[in-house]
């Protein structure tokens, strides 16, 4: 990583306060911008985030947001409402609310004497989906975006639902996050000693775990519409480059906005996880993605001549095989370059399971198959990735191939067309794709997931009749994969995946015709790249780090452990999501994280599911102290999901709230 110490212009950096259109409500907003630009104006870049960026951010904020105003930009990172520094409540993702002020301060931005009146947008995950979503609003200022590990639909490709199936690991931690989250307090220094403490407890007294209204949607309706920009990807009329991770979960978005806006786009997916790719986690390589975007906004917002819509419309990392691994310092491949997408140059190769002859197959999976999933957010840990599948796959049906006569490549997503029954009305289908090395090694390409309740669409449910067969066909994550000759491909067939996908509340069992199945893979033409110019980027750079003091982990505590008690058939995965734990900043803040979340199972019976999350935060400076500590646990019966959540918040020793809530909810589509 280059640090650049010197730029062009001298920086700026102020904290502001800017309102909204209720009159009543402000947001906090830190501003890097040149020095000269009330004399010289510049356009405005905005990040616009619940995760504080007077602590939790800060570091990442200070290698971007200088480099930015350095190159003639006012780079803003504002506080959502409820949220760090900012006034107001919090009681949702991605409310009506939270994109109205989104508006509100894309407009302010423009207004400043110190901006040209054009402004662009970025972010990575929440940043990355509110982008999307202010610019379907389309503010006229509003010229380009950059949203990086994002999604177009909050429905089928977010924490909560995959294929239709409740995320039992995401939908349930990312609750238990949020509720620590957005239980944090203000800080005095910023708010004013005399303010703080009311702001608070006017979050603490708005609190709702969000896991509630989650749960109380388990199919696509209005709610999941909402903040989803696959409506309609016509609203968006700013420029979107669009960047995503092949070891990210929301990777497919980055294809379907390819597919279907109508604004100039262009998309850029490297091996990375949910990471922005110059920060150098696992996997790389990274690349120079400041300078990358800098010649998206230097075009969309400055008018100047920088080639990016000469690019490919698709720049696309193809993984070469690797053995399997939970964490890679850099996976090794190559760039490819794509011009449309769809793509001429990839052509679907239909592979059947089985000859026309072949038996029935019957899926009936144990209940820990799904254990070794890895991460479903992968951060660059050393536990993120799926380890070799082999175990995975013995608690499957699986159908390989002969060994391959020449090198494969996949570019998309692929996808499986399964002919089965199933012998319950409710019950979810699972495929993996694996790289089969001659060694018998099991590496993970892709996979996918289909709650059979869901096969009609995803806006309503529809049991299954038992003793009926169907043809039911669905999309894997997308890839970019080569496996060499002499390797085997195989499909993994399971009706369970836990903690990834919370089970039915019965046992069943699939009965799948391999000779009337078939895996469909997006191949990709070897002479594709033949005259095309290498992809390259500039090496990492960026702002130099801000002057945190991390500490050392306490005591020796895996990231991921999983258990097995013998005698009860009980299987645990405790895990520590690890975000960066505790550290001190320049100013003399001290923040201090704990998090853990724990996932339970008994084998042969799906109601003893049980997930649970624990936080305890505190934040302290000079004699100011303030701490919470949360629990959320999920389970639930045949009928209905059972939830748990508490808090308690204290303010140098004393409480200042403690609640607790239950929480039931039928099992519509779970």
């Amino acid at each position: 990583m280059k640090y650049r110490e010197t730029f062009d212009r001298e920086v700026h950096v102020e904290d502001v306060w800017i309102p909204t259109r209720d009159g009543k409500t402000r947001l906090h907003a830190r501003i890097w911008r040149p020095t000269d630009a009330e004399t010289a104006p510049v356009p405005a870049l905005l990040e616009y985030l619940p995760y504080r960026k007077s602590d939790w951010t800060a570091p990442r904020d200070a290698q971007r947001h200088p480099w930015y105003a350095g190159h003639g930009y006012a780079s803003v990172r504002v506080d959502l409402r409820g949220s760090g520094d900012s006034e107001g409540v919090m009681l949702d993702e991605y409310t009506a609310t939270e994109l109205a002020d989104g508006v509100d301060v894309v407009n302010w931005l423009a207004r400043q004497p110190w901006c040209t009146g054009k402004v662009g947008m970025f972010g990575i995950s929440w940043g990355g989906f509110n982008s999307l979503q202010i610019a379907a609003l389309r503010p006229e200022p509003l010229k380009a975006i950059v949203t990086v590990c994002s999604t177009d639909d909050r429905y089928d490709n977010d924490v909560h639902y995959t294929g239709g199936a409740v995320l039992g690991i995401d939908m349930l931690a990312w609750a238990g996050t949020m509720l620590a989250f957005t239980a944090r307090p203000p800080h005095p220094a910023t708010v004013g000693e005399d303010r703080w403490l009311p702001m608070w407890r006017e979050r603490l007294d708005a609190l709702e775990p969000y896991l509630h209204t989650w749960l109380a949607h388990q199919e696509r309706d209005d709610y999941w519409r909402h903040g989803s920009v696959c409506e309609d990807y016509g609203a968006i009329e700013a420029a979107v480059l669009a960047v995503g991770g092949w070891a990210d979960p929301y990777r497919d978005t980055v294809l379907r906005l390819l597919e279907h806006l109508d604004a100039p786009v262009r998309g850029l997916v490297g091996p990375w996880s949910h990471q922005y790719p110059d920060r150098g986690l696992p996997p790389g390589p990274a690349i120079g993605f400041l300078q990358e975007t800098l010649r998206w906004w230097d075009h969309w917002l400055k008018d100047e001549p920088t080639g990016v819509l000469d690019e490919p419309m698709l720049r696309a990392w193809i993984n070469d095989p690797v053995p399997p691994a939970t964490s890679y310092p850099t996976m090794p491949g190559r760039w490819v370059g794509e011009d449309a997408w769809p793509s001429p140059s990839v052509t679907w190769d239909e592979r059947p399971l089985g000859g026309p002859d072949d038996e029935p197959a019957i899926v009936c999976s144990p209940l820990h198959t799904g254990l070794d999933a890895g991460r479903f957010f992968p951060f660059g840990n050393a536990t993120d990735l799926p380890p070799d599948q082999r175990e995975e796959d013995g608690r499957s049906v699986c159908f390989d191939s002969a060994p391959l006569t020449g090198r494969v490549e996949i570019l998309g997503r692929a996808r499986v067309r399964l002919r089965l029954d199933s012998a319950t009305p409710r019950a979810h289908v699972i495929a993996r794709v694996c790289d089969v090395a001659p060694d018998g090694s099991s590496t993970l390409v892709t996979r996918g997931v289909l709650n059979l309740l869901s096969r009609e669409g995803r806006e309503r449910a529809v049991e299954w009749e038992p003793g009926t067969y169907e043809d039911v066909e669905f999309e894997l994550n997308a890839t970019g994969y080569a496996f060499p000759p002499g390797h085997r491909i195989r499909v993994a067939v399971s009706d369970t995946y836990w903690p990834w996908v919370w089970p039915h509340g019965e046992r069943g069992r699939l009965t799948v015709r391999p000779g009337r199945s078939a895996l469909l893979l997006p191949v990709r033409d070897p002479g594709a790249d033949a005259g095309r110019p290498p992809i390259v980027f500039e090496p990492p750079e960026q702002a130099p780090p801000l002057a945190v003091t991390v500490d050392p982990p306490v005591g020796a505590r895996p990231e991921r452990l999983v258990t097995h008690d013998v005698a009860t058939g009980e299987w645990v995965l405790d895990v520590d999501p690890n975000y960066g734990g505790s550290r001190t900043y320049p100013d003399g803040l001290r923040y201090e994280e704990s998090a853990r979340e724990t996932y339970r199972i008994r084998s042969g019976d799906p109601l003893s599911a049980v997930a649970s999350s624990r936080w305890t935060i505190r934040l302290r400076r000079g004699d100011w102290d303030a701490e919470v500590v949360t629990a959320v646990e999920l389970r639930a019966t045949a009928e209905e999901f059972i939830m748990d959540s508490s808090i308690e918040a204290r303010a140098n020793g004393e409480t200042v709230v403690t609640r607790a809530w239950h929480r039931t909810t039928p099992r519509t589509s779970a």
